[in-house]
């Protein structure tokens, strides 16, 4: 009905077969005029809408400027309707016209030309519509129009061409000049189409942003960055800039929106929950109470001990559910809502690859029965060649614009949660940063991000696996019938085994991660703590530490290993079971059934598709069972209590700048307050001091004002903004300039202003680049004091209006102190209009103050100004007192008088001086002979770039990983995998011999021993393949767990021995991406990847083989082929490799900038400064982005071409077979074509696998770098010193010189002294001057450049290292202390017994302190000791001192953050308890070593003077100018006249 309807309106034929059944055919008119019309006119008009929609924003209508490309398309377009218009001029003149002959033309010569005329108006609207969009370049609905309307029009192109040359004349000449000049105009307009439409002013600086449909689709925008590639390595300035939807900051607050809302909706669920529960256990409490009751008083001893019993388990159900009480199932859906819509795309275009993947095998089944037909005409085959040939390439299309989408996505998902996990550690409440390290969030931010990335790389697998699976089967029904349902069996039977699989994966999985945390923080606190465990030779300790964990680690890796390559062996095996099982009751079933060619080919081909879901269904459950212990981790951080904004209030109605009323504060939620019914009223504009013990609670309360604490009762109210100086001074790898602004415009005036009064004025002369001098990872390019002042300026240039100041005067020099509270702090100084809270040791200052508030055990014992609590006579007046009377021992009758205006610190302390990190005196001195501008530049970098590796990696990075695994392994494994490839080989040709069976036997019995016999082989070879996979996966595991063992062991060895220098130009993130990403990498993905390479690239050759045995014709075709190959992975190759190091490189910034952020965290909320450096964490992400985003278009223009390549073997090797088919056979035909469909896999396979196994390698190569680090002199020589060494503690320094590195100067310049034994010897000197150099040689911590040091006679630089450090003692500056228990900490080597530690703690006054913790020397002490105050930590490095007990000690301002009390109690302890030995003492507050035997001056490494120091005041030299700084005049002469 409806095809006469059709003829009636073309008027002639719609369909006739005999068209087609001929040598040369074509397509009748009627279809050329109506279908092939309507395709591409419908095409348009669908997407017609989308074109048009910018018209009706009339805010858009001047965006873009005209350009000529523009009117060329319009000019074409108006010339097509002009020749629709004569279309119809020429029908109506036929029919109405002068000449016409009666009979109508048919109704299709009015319509056609009507529609077209619409359509081409249309059109013109639609490219208009183009035009006014922003940021369009072309359309792809416009190009994809123009494609299909050339394509439809080249059949009535050829069918007029045909009948005019058949004719011999044109029978219709208007219409045939109309048809070709509108099919010209058709073909400009479709290249035109092709051509991006750039605007000339348009600067965009990402070429994708500019690329046409066509180039987006090849990706032939990404040529240029391959090119550059190619010819020299590419480097950070070289990529692009992300385009906006991809930016840290855009996808991070989508996240960041959808987050909140979900995470909301969880934290009701949770607390519905708990509720509920809440309510269960008090019925439960009610009935156990009524049955107690029941029972009476009569209860037996029996029962006392099972309610005992109940109460355990209570307690450890309570410990559990508080373990798990954690919002839920709110990250996937967030990152579903967020990501949803390339979700959506990434699914369109899985769809219609996974469907065209099935077109190829009915293709080849075609095919195969045209082989074998040999009476059908040439031009089906050609047909079936071209069509699989465009099916390929619109599943190679299809296919990369979906894997682009799902990497992009990953890329995407990471940076999201990355930037929330920054954003919440910004924010994270007390209780939360308690339950997470910083080594353990850089792990959530490094590997569990990246395990977001990779699920979501294949996350539509989960329906397209099933899918694929689904419709492989119904095709295999067609093909086989019932016997599809026993290859079905087997892979039903399989699930369960996989599952078992995957759960026990999870298990082993969980557990080694738990392994990494543990491993990956110790090692950040080994390098954080690196330079004390030097000095105490504790590397032994921590070593096994650490190989102990990662022996654990590599335990469950091997577990993991063996039981990958189970499941490999079962995927493997998947595939030839499932076949083997179909085909064998195919043929037992009945005796009819033979299997052809046909069938047993279509059936592999599909078989071939069948593969991939089967294998990559246990990956993607295994990979989704990591992911899911990730989420946890994740849910359980992110999902964690903020730190509560309302703590603190800011209601201007208050009189007072800081009101505290009556608040308790407590550091957790559930926790005791640590300080307790604190009331507090400060006036704007006061300074006021706060005093106390050590652990009083002074430097909790500043953290209160923070809003650091849980507030139990009370409020807080504090008017304006704040500023605050740590204890612990807090500085960023940046310049000096840089830490001072701290985000505030730069003022040079005010910015000398403050430098001056925070005396950093001549700190600055001896930079290198003064003020843009880079100061290094946690400052240690400056000295203790130096930061202190850093920390300070800092606050002053802020202009807040309180000023919270946590003791920064402690860690500087009395005269210093003394320039910062006159200048800065203090009635006169800058900050003298501000309000001021001061934390201080410091009685000499407290005079000068409005108010002293005493603090005792948490509370405020008295409040009052300087003279009325001395004259109340309580607490304060107490300490003074005996403050005085202490003095008096030391001092003249006179020293009462003029005790309260000196600045005469409270404490006794040592020193102040760089002890932490050697580089301050190097820095400070070598810049006095700077002579050229080139040394200066030398200076100002500290922190070298992280070095990369360019180029193609070395083969010896390879081999050194081979080493690693075992020659006699890789060998083995080598041929394992080698035989596996010729089972496989076998079994296909095996099959192809069985297919001509058919042929044979046609219309005979097919004998039953034949047909056992073909089945046995073919299963036989099927198991081979699976049971070598299996024994090469197994091998190769084995020997990979061997490599990370001994790389990684390597590498700690190296690293723990290689001199303190390097880590003083090393960040610690930087080592620590070595020891996480690069040991991970190591661990997991090489060894995959070995596998996975060694397998692809012996498939191709057995590939190419079968090809060229089939078809000999395809050598020709090999050869040009693997030209193009072999160019194109080489450009490839090039480029990837390093952008994957570039990625690599990118990354550290990350997590060193995160590192920082949390230890300096306090601070960053203390300025209100979240917004900047979220701000600088996505600048960060961002650098790292655009070279991952690089490397993902990478890998897609390179699997583009190289599917491309692929199908061209698919289109040769169908080619070869039309050609030469009179003389092959059907079953070789069907094997090689079904081989080359599968060959496009994997070559793609084998060139990325390449080039991730040359990026991934890279890893080796970074971990070898470190391996191979100079080593210090070896820690035990064969010259052991006595046990009894030293026995007297003689130092002598005999013309010693000393320089940090060989190009730079001096930093003691021959120095020569004798230090006789028991001496006690003061060494003083301005900043740079060398003392702490002088320490650092005495451990040699640096190597002398000439000279040398003998102790007791002995030269140090012949004894080892570890020798010579254990039998030293320090005390120093920053006390250190590591995770673990109190009595690790102590001793690391469990050398003492329990007695020798008490007996410590007490001389070291601890022992009060620890016997009230509950599980006393196993108290776990937090990282970095951060549950002790800084004085009790300085405490416990005195009880490690008093532990070793050598003969001579060093100390180093070792009591900076203790109070009067406990400091004259540590001078006695270290004066009685060290009597016998030599002491060192290094400092700055000369009242401190003016009891000294000696003191030594030191001056530009050189000593100045050394004598006692009544002789070297009597001498007025350098130590009495210093002196005068410190005491004015009458205190010298007193002094003197005391002498």
């Amino acid at each position: 009905m409806c095809a006469a309807a059709l003829e009636e309106y073309c008027g002639s034929v719609f369909w006739n077969a005999s068209y087609l059944d001929r040598d040369d055919p074509d397509l009748p008119i009627c279809v050329e005029q109506t279908v092939l019309v309507w395709i591409p006119l419908g095409f348009m008009w669908l997407c017609a809408p989308w074109n048009l929609m910018p018209l009706c924003r009339r805010s858009q209508v001047n965006k873009k400027h005209w350009t000529k490309l523009y009117f060329c398309k319009q000019l074409v377009v108006i010339l097509l309707f002009l020749t629709a218009i004569g279309g119809l001029t020429v029908t109506l003149v036929e029919d109405f016209g002068p000449n016409s002959s009666g009979e109508k033309s048919p109704a299709v010569y009015y319509t056609n030309p009507v529609l077209f005329a619409v359509t081409w108006i249309l059109l013109l609207l639609c490219q208009e519509g183009l035009r006014r969009k922003e940021r369009a370049v072309d359309s792809a609905s416009l190009f994809i129009f123009w494609l299909l309307l050339v394509l439809c029009d080249i059949f009535p192109f050829q069918t007029l061409l045909r009948e005019a040359l058949r004719l011999g004349e044109v029978r219709d000449i208007p219409r045939f000049s109309l048809f070709y000049i509108s099919f010209g105009l058709e073909v400009i307009a479709f290249i035109l189409s092709a051509v991006a439409d750039i605007p000339q002013d348009a600067k965009e600086l990402n070429p994708e942003a500019g690329a046409t449909f066509m180039s987006r689709i090849t990706f032939n925008w990404f040529n240029s960055m391959v090119l550059k590639g190619y010819q020299s390595p590419l480097v950070q300035e070289d990529m692009w800039d992300l385009n906006e939807v991809d930016n840290t900051a855009y996808i991070g607050q989508r996240f960041n929106h959808h987050m909140q809302n979900e995470l909301g909706l969880a934290r009701i669920r949770l607390q519905n929950k708990l509720k509920n529960n809440l309510i269960q256990n008090q019925e439960k409490e009610v009935k156990e109470d009524s049955l107690s009751d029941r029972l009476g008083k009569g209860v037996s001893q029996e029962v006392l001990m099972m309610e005992e019993k109940d109460n355990i388990k209570k307690k450890k159900k309570e410990k559990n559910k508080k373990k798990i009480d954690y919002p839920k199932s709110w990250l996937v859906i967030t990152i579903y809502k967020t990501f949803k819509w390339i979700l959506f795309e990434a699914a369109f275009f899985k769809l219609l690859q996974d469907l065209l993947a099935f077109v190829s095998p009915q293709l080849l089944k075609l095919m195969i029965s045209f082989t074998k037909q040999k009476s059908r005409y040439a031009w089906e085959g050609y047909l079936y060649a071209v069509l699989l040939l465009v099916v390929a390439i619109l599943q190679s299309l299809f296919l990369q614009q979906y894997v682009k989408r799902c990497f992009v996505l990953g890329m995407k998902v990471r940076a999201a949660l990355m930037a929330v996990i920054y954003k919440k550690a910004l924010v994270m409440s007390n209780d939360n940063r308690k339950e997470s390290t910083v080594g353990e969030t850089v792990n959530l931010m490094s590997a569990d991000t990246q395990r977001f990335n990779e699920v979501t790389n294949f996350i539509h697998l989960l329906w397209s696996c099933p899918l694929q699976i689904i419709v492989s089967i119904v095709f295999l029904w067609m093909e086989l019938g019932p016997s599809t349902l026993a290859g079905l069996a087997v892979m039903v039977l399989l699930v369960p085994i996989n599952g078992l699989l995957a759960t026990k994966a999870k298990n082993l999985q969980t557990e080694n991660m738990k392994s990494k945390d543990k491993r990956l923080k110790i090692m950040n606190e080994l390098l954080n703590g690196i330079k004390t465990i030097k000095l105490f030779a504790w590397e032994p300790s921590f070593q096994t530490q650490v190989e102990d964990i990662r022996g654990e680690e590599l335990k469950v890796m091997r577990k993991f290993a063996y039981l990958t390559s189970f499941s490999t062996f079962i995927s493997n095996c998947a595939p030839a079971l499932v076949s083997l099982a179909t085909f064998a009751v195919f043929v037992a079933v009945s005796s009819d059934n033979m299997l052809t060619a046909e069938k047993a080919f279509t059936s592999i081909s599909l078989f071939n598709i069948l593969r991939n879901p089967l294998s990559m269904l246990p990956m993607l459950i295994a990979s989704i069972v990591q992911t899911i212990v990730s989420k946890k981790r994740l849910e359980r951080f992110l999902g964690g209590d903020d730190l509560r904004n309302d703590i603190v209030r800011h209601d201007p109605s208050f009189n007072s700048a800081v009101s505290i009323c009556d608040g308790s504060f407590a550091w957790e939620k559930d926790s005791e307050p640590l300080l307790k019914n604190v009331s507090l009223d400060i006036k704007p504009g006061g300074l006021v001091a706060i005093v106390g013990a050590v652990g009083s609670g002074k430097s909790s309360l500043l953290s209160a004002l923070l809003g650091e604490m849980h507030c139990t009762k009370g409020f807080i109210n504090i008017q304006g903004s704040l500023a605050f100086v740590p204890q612990q001074a807090w500085i960023q790898n940046a310049t000096l300039r840089y830490n001072i602004l701290f985000g505030s415009p730069y003022e040079e005036r005010r910015f000398q202003e403050v430098l001056e009064a925070c005396a950093l004025g001549p700190d600055l002369k001896l930079l290198p680049a003064r003020d843009l001098t880079e100061i290094g990872e946690k400052g240690i390019n400056l000295s203790g004091g130096q930061k202190q002042r850093v920390s300070l300026a800092r606050a002053v240039y802020s202009e807040a209006d309180v000023f919270l100041l946590d003791d920064p005067l402690s860690a500087v020099d009395s005269h210093v102190g003394k320039h910062l509270f006159d200048k800065v702090i203090g009635p006169n100084g800058l900050l003298k209009n501000k309000t001021r809270i001061l934390v201080t040791h410091g009685v000499s200052f407290l005079p000068y103050v409005d108010e002293v508030v005493v603090m005792v055990n948490g509370q405020v014992s008295e409040v009052g100004s300087y003279q009325i609590l001395r004259a109340s006579k309580g607490v304060f007046s107490e300490v003074l007192d005996a403050y005085a009377k202490e003095q008096s021992n030391d001092r003249s009758s006179e020293e009462g008088n003029h005790m309260n205006f000196h600045p005469i610190s409270l404490l006794m302390v040592m020193m102040l001086c760089l002890f932490l990190f050697p580089f301050c005196s190097f820095r400070l001195r070598k810049n006095r002979s700077l002579k050229t501008p080139e040394n200066t530049m030398k200076g100002q970098r500290l922190i070298e770039k992280e070095t990369m590796e360019t180029g193609q990696v070395k083969f010896s990075v390879y081999l050194q990983y081979v080493r690693a695994m075992g020659w006699g392994n890789a060998l083995w494994i080598l041929l394992i995998y080698f035989t596996q490839s010729v089972a496989f080989i076998g079994q296909n040709l095996w099959l192809s011999d069985w297919t001509n069976d058919a042929v044979d036997y046609y219309n005979l019995t097919y004998p039953s021993w034949k047909r056992d016999t073909r089945v046995g082989v073919f299963g036989a070879l099927g198991m081979a393949q699976g049971l070598f996979v299996f024994l090469g996966t197994l091998l190769l595991a084995n020997a990979a767990v061997n490599a990370s063992q001994i790389l990684h062991l390597r590498l700690l060895n190296n690293i723990l021995r290689v001199p303190m220098v390097f880590f003083d130009t090393t960040p610690v993130g930087r080592i620590l991406n070595r020891f996480a990403k690069d040991i991970f990498t190591i661990d997991e993905a090489i060894p995959k990847l070995f596998s996975s390479w060694i397998m692809c690239l012996l498939g191709i050759l057995g590939t190419l083989i079968i090809l060229c045995l089939s078809t000999p014709f395809f050598i020709v075709v090999i050869i040009p082929l693997a030209v193009i190959y072999f160019f194109v992975q080489r450009f490839y190759i090039a480029t990837s490799r390093q952008l994957r190091r570039l990625e690599s490189i990118t990354r550290s910034p990350i997590y060193a900038h995160f590192g920082e952020t949390v230890s300096g965290l306090s601070v960053i909320r203390a300025y209100n400064h979240q917004e900047r450096f979220l701000k600088h964490n996505e600048v960060t992400i961002d650098e790292n982005l655009k070279s991952i985003y690089s490397r993902i278009m990478s890998n897609r223009w390179m699997a583009i071409r190289l599917q491309f390549l692929g199908n061209l073997v698919v289109f040769f090797a169908a080619l070869f077979a039309v050609i030469s088919r009179n003389t092959i056979d059907s079953g070789l035909v069907g094997l090689s074509i079904s081989y080359a469909l599968n060959v496009t896999l994997t070559l793609n396979m084998v060139v990325r696998i390449t080039s991730e196994l040359e990026t991934n390698i890279v890893c080796v190569e970074r971990v070898s770098e470190y391996s191979v680090q100079e080593n210090e002199a070896p820690w035990v020589t064969q010259h052991t010193p006595s046990d009894r060494w030293p026995e007297a503690g003689r130092i002598q320094f005999v013309e010693y010189k000393v320089r940090y590195r060989p190009e730079l100067d001096l930093v003691l310049k021959g120095i020569t002294c004798d230090i006789a034994g028991k001496e006690k010897i003061g060494i003083v000197g301005r900043t740079g001057a060398g003392k702490s150099s002088l320490t650092n040689c005495l451990f040699r911590i640096i190597e002398a450049a000439d000279g040398r040091i003998l102790i007791d006679g002995l030269d140090i630089s012949t004894i080892g290292l570890h020798d010579l450090r254990k039998r030293l003692t320090i005390i120093p500056q920053d006390p250190v202390l590591f995770s673990g228990t109190l009595r690790r900490n102590l001793d690391p080597f469990d050398k003492f017994s329990d007695e020798d530690m008490w007996r410590v703690l007490e001389l070291s006054h601890l022992k009060d302190y620890v016997t009230g913790l509950k599980e006393g020397l196993q108290h776990e002490v937090a990282e970095g000791g951060e549950n002790l105050s800084v004085g009790q930590r300085q405490l416990l490095c005195l009880a490690r001192a008093l532990l070793r007990k050598s003969r001579i000690l060093i100390l180093d301002e070792a009591t900076a953050a203790i109070d009067l009390e406990t400091d004259n109690l540590i001078q006695n302890t270290i004066s009685k308890e060290f009597s016998q030995c030599t002491v060192l003492t290094i400092a700055h507050r000369l009242h401190s070593i003016m009891d000294s035997s000696r003191v030594m001056v030191l001056d530009a490494g050189q000593i100045v003077e050394f004598d006692s120091p009544s002789n070297l005041m009597e001498k007025r030299g350098h130590f009495y100018s210093m002196a005068k700084d410190t005491y004015s005049c009458d205190e010298s002469k007193s002094y003197r006249a005391h002498s």
